[in-house]
C-alpha cells in the first residue's frame, strides 16, 4: 500500500511536534541538571585551583631553591633531572588529594573535614617521598619537604578558604544550593528549618514541607506542599533535588525504602536529620548492624595527650603573641594613663574551669568606679536576671576605652592569664560569680573547659548575640572540641579584630 500525500504530511507534522516537545523536555532537563550539578562544577573548580597552586609551588621551588642544572642521584640508578622528580611529586600530590576525597561533595565547602583531608593528603605525600628517598638513598633537597610542600599546603588551605567564601556569597543569593523539602511532623520539621536558617551558609534552600495531619498552610513561613504519601509528587512539583527526613511516627521502614528508591530514580538526595543537634561531624560514625544504619555519637574528652597538646599550644601561642603585641600594649597603657585617673589594668574575679575562681586582667576601658554603677544600669534596662551582663550604650566606657574595646585591645593582658594557665587562647568567655549563679544545668557545662580569650560566640556576633545564642555556641564548642576548630576560631578572631564591624562594643 502506498502512502498518500495527506498521510505523509500528517506524519511529518507529528514528527515536528514530537521533536519540539522533545527539545522542550531536553531544555527542561538540561536546566535542572545545570542547577543540580553544582557540587560537580564546584569540585571541578577545586581541581583547577589545586593544579595551579601545586604547579606554582613547584615552579617557585625549582627557580629559587635549586641551581639551573640540578639532578637527583642515587647509587646504581638513573640520573634524573630535578624537574622530573618535582613533576613526580606534584602528580603524586594531586593524586593524593583525589584519593583522600578532598573534593567530595559532602565535605567540600563545608566544615573542617575538607581542610583536615587536604592536610592528611599532603602529610601522606611527604611521608611517601621521604621513605622513597631514604630506601633508594636519593640525594633530594630537604627544602622540598621542609619548606616547599608546607608552603604549598598553606596555599592549598588558603585557596580552599577563598573558594568557600565565594561559595557562601553565591549561596546567600540562592545559587549553588540544594533545593530541599523537609519531610516530617510539624514540630520536627520546624526544628530542622530553624536550624538550617540559623546558618546562612548551610547550602540548603528549603522550598516546602511534607507532613501529615491537620497542619496550617505553612510551617515557619515555608509552604506545606503535600502529605507523606505524595512526597515524590511534591518533589517533582517544586523541582526539589533533596528530601530532608525530620522524622515522624507515620513513616514506617517500608515507606522510607520506597521513598529512597524514588529519590534515587530522580538522581536526588535523601538526607536523614536525627533528633541530635549541635553535634560536629567528626563525632558521628555510622555502623551497620542487622541491616540497620546505626549512628554512633562519640563524646570528646580533653584529657591526656589532648590536654597536654592544648596547653603546649597555649604556652607557645601566648609567648609569641606577648612579644608581638608588646608595643601595642605599651602604647595602650600610656593612652589610658594620660586620659583619666585610675589604674591602667583592671582585675576582676571570674569563674574558670570547674568553678575555680581567678583574677582576670584587662586594660581599664571604663571609669574607675564602673563596677559600682553596674547594678543600677542593668536594673534600668531590665536584664538583671540574665547571665550575660551587657549594658547597651554603656555610659561608663571612656573615649580611649571605646577604641580599645572595638579592636579588642583591652583583652590583650589576658595573654598573661593564658601563660599562667588560668585561661586558654580559645574557649568560652569567663563570667562573674553572679552570672554563674544564674546558670541552669546546661549552662554549667561551659565550665568543663578552661575559659578562653576568644571563643565561638565572639567570632559569630560578639555583643549582638542574645544569651541563648551565645550559650548554644559555647556548648557546641565544649561538646565538639578539636585542635582544628581552635585554629579556625583563632583565624576568625584575627579577621574579626581587624574588621570589627557593628558587633563590637
Amino acid at each position: 500500500m502506498q502512502e498518500t500525500a495527506s498521510s505523509r504530511s500528517i506524519g511529518v507534522a507529528a514528527r515536528r511536534n514530537g521533536d519540539k516537545r522533545a527539545r522542550r523536555a531536553s531544555n527542561v532537563v538540561s536546566a535542572r541538571r545545570t542547577s543540580r550539578d553544582w557540587p560537580q562544577r564546584y569540585g571541578g573548580r577545586l581541581v583547577y585551583s589545586d593544579v595551579l597552586v601545586i604547579a606554582a609551588t613547584m615552579v617557585v621551588f625549582l627557580t629559587m631553591g635549586l641551581p639551573p642544572e640540578a639532578f637527583v642521584d642515587w647509587p646504581n640508578g638513573y640520573r634524573l633531572p630535578y624537574w622530573g622528580a618535582v613533576l613526580f611529586v606534584a602528580l603524586v600530590w594531586l593524586l593524593a588529594l583525589s584519593i583522600f576525597d578532598t573534593r567530595d561533595r559532602h565535605v567540600a565547602g563545608n566544615g573542617v573535614h575538607e581542610y583536615r583531608r587536604v592536610a592528611n593528603a599532603t602529610v601522606a605525600v611527604i611521608a611517601l617521598c621521604v621513605a622513597l628517598a631514604f630506601f633508594l638513598r636519593m640525594d633530594v633537597s630537604r627544602a622540598l619537604f621542609l619548606i616547599a610542600m608546607p608552603v604549598g599546603l598553606f596555599a592549598l588551605m588558603l585557596s580552599r578558604w577563598m573558594w568557600r567564601q565565594w561559595l557562601r556569597r553565591q549561596q546567600r543569593h540562592g545559587e549553588y544550593v540544594y533545593r530541599a523539602l523537609v519531610l516530617g511532623e510539624s514540630a520536627k520539621a520546624g526544628h530542622v528549618i530553624d536550624s538550617i536558617r540559623r546558618e546562612p551558609g548551610s547550602g540548603f534552600d528549603i522550598v516546602g514541607v511534607v507532613t501529615s495531619g491537620r497542619v496550617p498552610t505553612s510551617i515557619k513561613k515555608v509552604p506545606v506542599v503535600g502529605g507523606f504519601s505524595h512526597a515524590i509528587q511534591a518533589m517533582d512539583a517544586t523541582d526539589a533535588d533533596t528530601i530532608i527526613v525530620a522524622g515522624a511516627d507515620d513513616l514506617d521502614p517500608e515507606m522510607m525504602r520506597r521513598l529512597g528508591w524514588d529519590v534515587a530514580d530522580r538522581d536526588g538526595n535523601l538526607v536523614v536529620a536525627p533528633a541530635l543537634t549541635d553535634i560536629a561531624g567528626p563525632r558521628i560514625h555510622t555502623r551497620q548492624a542487622a541491616g540497620l544504619p546505626l549512628v554512633h555519637v562519640e563524646f570528646p574528652r580533653l584529657d591526656g595527650a589532648k590536654r597536654f597538646g592544648k596547653r603546649a599550644f597555649d604556652l607557645v601561642g601566648s609567648i609569641l603573641m606577648i612579644v608581638l603585641v608588646s608595643p601595642i600594649m605599651l602604647a595602650s597603657a600610656v593612652a589610658i594613663k594620660l586620659e583619666s585617673r585610675g589604674p591602667v589594668l583592671f582585675r576582676q574575679i571570674r569563674v574558670g574551669r570547674r568553678g575555680r575562681e581567678f583574677g582576670m586582667i584587662k586594660f581599664r576601658s571604663m571609669d574607675a568606679d564602673a563596677d559600682d554603677q553596674l547594678a543600677s544600669l542593668l536594673d534600668l534596662q531590665g536584664t538583671t536576671e540574665r547571665p550575660l551582663f551587657k549594658v547597651v550604650n554603656d555610659p561608663r566606657i571612656t573615649p580611649v576605652g571605646r577604641y580599645l574595646r572595638k579592636y579588642s585591645i583591652d583583652e590583650l593582658p589576658q595573654l598573661f592569664n593564658v601563660l599562667r594557665g588560668d585561661m586558654s587562647l580559645v574557649g568560652p568567655r569567663p563570667q562573674r560569680a553572679a552570672e554563674v549563679a544564674l546558670y541552669d544545668d546546661a549552662a554549667h557545662r561551659r565550665l568543663l573547659v578552661k575559659p578562653g580569650m576568644s571563643g565561638l560566640w565572639q567570632v559569630s556576633g560578639r555583643s549582638t548575640l542574645e544569651w541563648e545564642d551565645a550559650l548554644r555556641l559555647d556548648l557546641y564548642y565544649v561538646e565538639n572540641w578539636s585542635f582544628t576548630q581552635d585554629v579556625v576560631i583563632l583565624f576568625r578572631t584575627v579577621r574579626a579584630v581587624v574588621a570589627p564591624g557593628k558587633s563590637a562594643h
